[in-house]
C-alpha cells in the first residue's frame, strides 16, 4: 500500500516514524525541504514533495496532517487516486467534515481519524513514533464509510501502536474532545497567566505544576482555530468546570471541611476507575 502523509510536522512526522518497518510505501507531502529531507535521512519516507500533484494521485491513503482550514484548501486543489482513502488527523471534526465530504469525488472515501497524542512543540524534529504507543485512537464515522474501510483504519491505528480505537460519530467526537482536551487547555494557559510574577515562580515549583501547566506551551494559530470553531461544546464543558471550582471556592470559603472532602473522594474514585 502506497500511504503519503501531507504536512510533516509534528503529528505528520510522528505518523511517518511510526510508519517505519511496517512494510508500507511511505511518503511526505510539505512546503518545508528540510523537513522532508530530514525524514527521508531518517529513512521514514521514500522521497518527499513539495508538489503534491506528483504523489497524491499515486496514493491509497492519504493522510491530512494540516491545520483543519488547509485540509479543506488541499482537498479543493488535488485529485486522489479513485478508490483510495483520504483521511485527515485534526482535533474538531463537524464543522468543516461536511465540507470535505461534499469535495470528495464518489470514488474516493474520506474518513476522519484523530490521534489523541502529541506534543507541545511545533516541528518534525519533535515527532516521534514515542507518542502513539498505547495512546487512543479516534475513528469518526460517516454514513458514507463501508465497513471494511472502517475496519481497515481501525486495524491501521493498532499497527501505528495505538492501544484504543473508538468509532464514533463526529458530534459526539467533537463533545467529548472539548472536555478531554480543549478544556484542559483552556485551564492550563489560565493558570500560567494567572501568575502574579510577585515570585520567581520557577523556584516553587513541583511535579503538580509542570504536569498542569505542560500544554500552556500552546501553538495559538492551531488551538485559536480549534476553540472557536467546537466553541458550543467547549463553552459547555467550561460551565461544568466553572460549577465544579466554585463548589471548592465556596466550601473553602466556609470552611466546609466535608464538603471539601466529599469532592476529594469523588475526583480520587473517578481518578482510579480512568
Amino acid at each position: 500500500m502506497k500511504i503519503t502523509v501531507v504536512g510533516l510536522g509534528v503529528i505528520g512526522g510522528s505518523f511517518v516514524k511510526a510508519l517505519k518497518g511496517k512494510g508500507y510505501e511511505v511518503y511526505g507531502v510539505d512546503i518545508n525541504q528540510e523537513s522532508l529531507h530530514d525524514a527521508k535521512r531518517d529513512g521514514c519516507i521514500i522521497e518527499g514533495y513539495t508538489d503534491p500533484s506528483e504523489i497524491i494521485p499515486q496514493t491509497d491513503l492519504t493522510i491530512i496532517a494540516l491545520y483543519p482550514s488547509l485540509v479543506l484548501d488541499f482537498l479543493k486543489n488535488n485529485t486522489f487516486k479513485p478508490g483510495s482513502i483520504v483521511s485527515d488527523a485534526v482535533g474538531i471534526k463537524s464543522y468543516f467534515l461536511k465540507q470535505a465530504l461534499e469535495l470528495m469525488p464518489e470514488d474516493v472515501e474520506y474518513i476522519s481519524v484523530h490521534p489523541m497524542a502529541g506534543r507541545e512543540k511545533k516541528g518534525y524534529e519533535y515527532a516521534s513514533a514515542e507518542v502513539f504507543k498505547d495512546a487512543n485512537f479516534i475513528v469518526v464515522q460517516t454514513s458514507i464509510n463501508k465497513p471494511q474501510s472502517i475496519a481497515f483504519m481501525e486495524g491501521f491505528a493498532h499497527d501505528l501502536g495505538f492501544h484504543s480505537v473508538k468509532i464514533m460519530s463526529p458530534i459526539d467526537h467533537d463533545e467529548i474532545i472539548a472536555f478531554t482536551s480543549q478544556l484542559p487547555h483552556t485551564i492550563a494557559v489560565a493558570l500560567m497567566n494567572s501568575d502574579t510574577q510577585k515570585y520567581d515562580t520557577g523556584k516553587y515549583i513541583g511535579d503538580s505544576f509542570r504536569d498542569l501547566t505542560r500544554i500552556a506551551n500552546i501553538n495559538e494559530d492551531l488551538w485559536t482555530e480549534l476553540f472557536l470553531n467546537n466553541k458550543e461544546h467547549l463553552l459547555e464543558a467550561m460551565t461544568h468546570f466553572e460549577t465544579q471550582f466554585d463548589i471548592l471556592k465556596k466550601a473553602i470559603k466556609n470552611d466546609d471541611a466535608d464538603t471539601l472532602k466529599k469532592k476529594f473522594r469523588e475526583s480520587s474514585k473517578r481518578r482510579e476507575n480512568l
